[in-house]
């Protein structure tokens, strides 16, 4: 299926991603790396097709969560046809970040 929505990571996701790849590797197989970033993969395939498949985060109305694992959180923000990846929260940082 096509989606008429189109991807947009922001720096802090990008480098939220970094440490978050850097942090596994350091602590897990390649293997189980492999297998995060393809359920990270399919998780924005799904955001992709369907925006709004995901609740909103109750922190902003306008943002919404996607839990891509019990560590890994993922916010995102859809604005007419573009969906930016805001932010890649995992539960080993600090919750104050997130304010």
């Amino acid at each position: 299926m096509d989606s008429n929505y189109k991807l947009f990571w922001t720096k802090e996701a990008l480098q939220n991603l970094d440490e978050t790849i850097l942090y596994l590797q350091s602590r897990w197989t390649d293997r189980e790396v492999d297998l995060f970033k393809k359920k990270l993969s399919h998780l924005l395939s799904l955001i992709e097709l369907n925006p709004k498949l995901f609740p909103t985060s109750t922190l902003l109305s306008e943002v919404r969560k996607s839990v891509l694992t019990k560590q890994t959180s993922i916010f995102y923000k859809v604005d007419n046809q573009k969906i930016y990846i805001l932010y890649l929260f995992n539960t080993y940082q600090n919750t104050t970040k997130l304010k």
